[in-house]
């Protein structure tokens, strides 16, 4: 009998998932008895009536490392853990329905699991590990906020947008003496956000790492103009950033819209404007390093199920391939330290931090 393989994707979607799902199953097919088969739309394609779940072979993944997404689509609403099941009067209730998740591995003659997710995701993995499922965890994340990995795959093409973005507002806010306002992803770090900034030369960077005044950000708005008003200033802003004294509460796309209206509050008298960038950041085609880097954690995945060291998570740590305890991973945010190179760069080169 061939050892079967699932490839789950949960969580948000993002640039070189297609490249790890390739780099499996093209590994997969170098050995004989392996068989790899794909979840449809996370986990409800295992736990729906009929399942959702195809068979993947080298030509059902040809080319798809040059495209953004994934094939095999991804949500980040069905936890197994709190799953929304539907009850007679057509309600929904969440529950429980690992046990099902389970039993329906078992009817598909599936062996093990390669678990595509960030952290919330593999907290997930981490609970079906310890309820018995052969699962092996590959990191996700375009924000960068996974503490247990030097780099994971999404967050370069995320950064190359967001830099692209800025590229393009420094002309239109050079143009009209205007302040610009760029939101990026960055609910809990500022890695995009800091990069951004850096690389399209912005003048102001606010991060969640670092609480901010509307003060210090006019004080330094103010510096970029001259006395008869012309001059320009550009601000990226990570969409967790908090005022100082603060908690940001504010939805995604909000934060950029709240500082536009203080600083208006606070009489600054140039013309200002927002940019929500949004999920710009997670579409498109992947860049090289993240097609590189998800065909590496692809491949290592499959190696640690043929080496049946489950309940791990492949990881790209200090230049090399290795793994970790998923026990490890759960919760271990990656945020920027204050004493970091970047942020020394960034205040180097004159940016403000609104502190």
């Amino acid at each position: 009998m061939k050892h079967r393989i699932l490839i789950v994707n949960s969580g948000g979607d993002c640039p070189g998932m297609n490249a790890v799902i390739r780099a499996v199953v093209k590994r997969a097919a170098l050995e004989t008895d392996w068989e790899i088969l794909g979840c449809i739309d996370g986990f409800d394609g295992i736990l729906t009536e009929p399942n959702e779940v195809i068979m993947l072979d080298e030509k059902s993944v040809s080319e798809i490392q040059i495209k953004g997404g994934t094939i095999l689509m991804t949500n980040n609403k069905r936890n197994p853990f709190n799953y929304p099941v539907k009850q007679k009067d057509g309600s929904f209730k969440n529950m429980d329905v690992s046990e099902k998740l389970i039993e329906n591995l078992k009817a598909l003659n599936i062996n093990s699991v390669i678990h595509i997710g960030g952290n919330e995701s593999h907290k997930i993995s981490y609970q079906l590990f310890n309820k018995g499922v052969n699962i092996v965890g590959v990191p996700k994340t375009i924000n960068n906020d996974l503490s247990i990995t030097d780099y994971s795959f999404g967050f370069q093409s995320a950064v190359q947008i967001a830099t692209s973005a800025v590229d393009k507002l420094v002309t239109t806010a050079s143009s009209h003496n205007r302040v610009l306002i760029l939101e990026v992803m960055g609910r809990n770090t500022g890695w995009i956000a800091l990069h951004a900034a850096i690389a399209g030369g912005a003048d102001v960077c606010l991060i969640p790492e670092i609480p901010f005044t509307i003060e210090k950000i006019i004080e330094k708005l103010q510096s970029r103009y001259s006395k008869d008003g012309r001059g320009f200033a550009n601000i990226v802003v990570a969409e967790g950033a908090n005022f100082k004294g603060e908690k940001n509460e504010l939805k995604p796309g909000l934060i950029a819209r709240e500082i536009s209206s203080r600083l208006k509050k606070s009489n600054f008298n140039h013309d200002i404007r927002e940019t929500i960038l949004g999920h710009l950041q997670r579409g498109g085609v992947p860049m090289a390093f993240d097609r590189i880097l998800a065909t590496e954690l692809g491949v290592k995945a499959f190696e640690v199920v043929k080496e049946k060291k489950f309940g791990t998570m492949t990881i790209h740590k200090n230049s090399e391939l290795t793994t970790i305890n998923l026990k490890e991973v759960i919760d271990k945010n990656n945020k920027i330290e204050l004493t970091h190179n970047l942020i020394q760069t960034a205040k180097g080169i004159g940016i403000s931090f609104g502190d």
